[in-house]
């Protein structure tokens, strides 16, 4: 295996995260294990990685439910298929998703709309599985325009994905740094959950929104006009984060001019 899986006992609720490697900025595809099946959670950028995290889910002798996609970046959807599952998704994200089209890696691969496009709609509120509560909550603003927050409550297990990064660099292309300031203040504000699980890197816990709050204050700081000079500044103050290249595909929104 290429990737890595970092695994939680949380009693009736098992919780695998599949991480790729650096060079897919340890993108996390989240396996909640229930009692009786297993909630997928994003699908990594590479389908040769989101096969990895498949046949490792495989292996726990449950089948895969569904298949969540939290937001509408290619590194969190691009392995959908793989999964041979109904893809769940917020509206607006799938509207975001079918609006972006066929998704074309390095490699020259093209991804087409149609092994992607998720299928089935999420309303936020509770929904209740094998006995867990779910809750899903839409947010807009920071990391990508709309996303997906998902709360197990009582494993106080709160699944934040792109809103939380563990030592890697930040994706800013959204721009909206205010944004982000501001869900990460409200996440931060709430009590009962001990494992935050990261969009990008191992789970952690709540000593991570004061990473992210420093990180975002920093690049506010250092952004200025120049990506070039942006990137070195930020990977000079935060050398030992995986990703550095995440950077530079933040770099093509923010400072397309010089693109």
């Amino acid at each position: 295996m290429n990737g890595t899986v970092t695994v939680l006992d949380k009693g009736s609720v098992r919780i695998h995260s599949y991480m790729s490697p650096a060079d897919t900025f340890h993108t996390t595809t989240q396996l909640i294990e229930t009692p009786a099946r297993i909630i997928a959670i994003d699908a990594q950028l590479l389908p040769a990685y989101a096969e990895e995290a498949v046949a490792y889910a495989k292996g726990l002798g449950k089948p895969i439910d569904r298949l969540i996609v939290t937001h509408a970046h290619p590194d969190h959807y691009n392995g959908a298929a793989r999964f041979g599952v109904p893809v769940h998704a917020l509206p607006q994200v799938t509207e975001q998703i079918i609006a972006r089209g066929d998704s074309h890696l390095p490699t020259g691969q093209v991804i087409t709309l149609t092994e992607f496009t998720p299928d089935v709609n999420i309303v936020p509120g509770t929904e209740v599985i094998d006995g867990v509560p779910f809750v899903f909550e839409a947010v807009s603003g920071g990391e990508a325009a709309d996303e997906l927050l998902i709360k197990l409550p009582e494993q106080g297990v709160l699944i934040a994905q792109d809103l939380v990064y563990n030592d890697v660099h930040l994706y800013l292309g959204n721009n909206d740094i205010t944004g982000w300031q501001q869900l990460v203040e409200g996440l931060a504000s709430e009590s009962g959950y001990d494992t935050i699980l990261a969009g990008h890197g191992a789970p952690t816990g709540p000593e991570v929104y004061g990473d992210i709050r420093r990180y975002l204050d920093d690049a506010r700081e250092l952004l200025g006009d120049d990506g070039d000079a942006y990137k070195k500044a930020i990977v000079d103050k935060y050398p030992s984060h995986v990703g550095p290249f995440i950077i530079d595909i933040a770099n093509r929104s923010l400072f397309p001019a010089a693109g």
